[in-house]
């Protein structure tokens, strides 16, 4: 159990929190960029892998890995392919659709904490999955009139990927963090490469893509790792639901991308499940 003081655990809200915000502009920024998809996943992995490899070559070597070289390159192609289905989701779909079934990844992460490693999961948690699920349907059940149906599975099998990756680090708490990220960025510019034209794309794509990769990704992934030396990765995840609701706003807001009635009852039946449930789980928790 995590005990922390008051100041620590105001300081891992403030990370989450301001991690969550930066992230939450990734669909948007996706938007902007206005390329392929093969062309933003490579650029994205490419240039993230660049500035969190530096950053982690400073700090550390990269010998502390070999104690579990399996878990971490099963981690880092976890995040290859979390990267690209999310890019390939919102290219494919409506940004409201694929942030809403992004968070149901701690759902998944639960389901697969049961199975693999014979954690107990609370009546309460199955319940809210049974919830969720139906939200989720009818997400779904709004695409199938129109073209986003391939999107959104992409944006299901990426909340399966989250999940199975923090199902992973949950049993192996003591891999670094920062080279599985590198790696996945090195992964997912090697898959994306000979579906991409790289070098084909406009000024403006270079310079969103830019502050997406070098920036905005990393300073997010940076703020969210470092909240969880002060909260627990439950109480973390929570933060993930400020951004099914801040990403669709930015794209509404700023591109005018209104979200479907069917996204909006079943994403607000789904979030407030996963809300309700986290409340209730840290509520649950002695010294709450």
């Amino acid at each position: 159990m995590m005990t922390l003081s008051p100041q620590g655990h105001a300081r891992g809200v403030a990370l989450a929190f301001g991690g969550i915000v930066v992230l939450s502009f990734d669909s948007l920024l996706v938007r902007l960029a206005d390329s392929d998809g093969w062309n933003i996943a490579f650029w994205r992995g490419a240039l993230m892998a660049l500035v969190v490899g530096l950053c982690y070559c400073q700090r550390r070597r990269l010998a502390t890995l070999n104690a579990h070289r399996g878990a971490a390159l099963v981690s880092s192609a976890l995040l290859a392919a979390i990267s690209v289905l999310f890019v390939m989701a919102v290219v494919n779909t409506r940004v409201a659709n694929v942030v809403v079934i992004l968070s149901t990844a701690p759902l998944f992460a639960a389901i697969l904490t049961r199975c693999v490693l014979r954690e107990p999961v609370a009546t309460r948690t199955w319940l809210a999955i049974g919830l969720a699920m139906l939200g989720l349907l009818v997400v779904f059940a709004g695409s199938l009139s129109g073209d986003g149906l391939l999107g959104d599975l992409y944006a299901l099998a990426s909340a399966l990927a989250v999940g199975a990756n923090l199902t992973l680090l949950r049993r192996y708490p003591t891999l670094d963090r920062l080279p599985l990220i590198a790696g996945g960025g090195v992964l997912t510019a090697l898959v994306a490469w000979p579906m991409a034209t790289p070098l084909a794309l406009d000024t403006q794509s270079y310079a969103v893509l830019g502050v997406m990769g070098l920036l905005q990704m990393p300073l997010a992934t940076a703020l969210i790792n470092t909240a969880t030396r002060y909260l627990p990765s439950a109480e973390v995840a929570l933060f993930y639901l400020v951004e099914a609701i801040l990403g669709t706003l930015w794209v509404w807001w700023l591109l005018g991308e209104d979200p479907p009635s069917a996204t909006l009852y079943g994403g607000t039946l789904t979030i407030l499940t996963l809300m309700a449930n986290a409340w209730l789980g840290m509520r649950a928790r002695p010294g709450r």
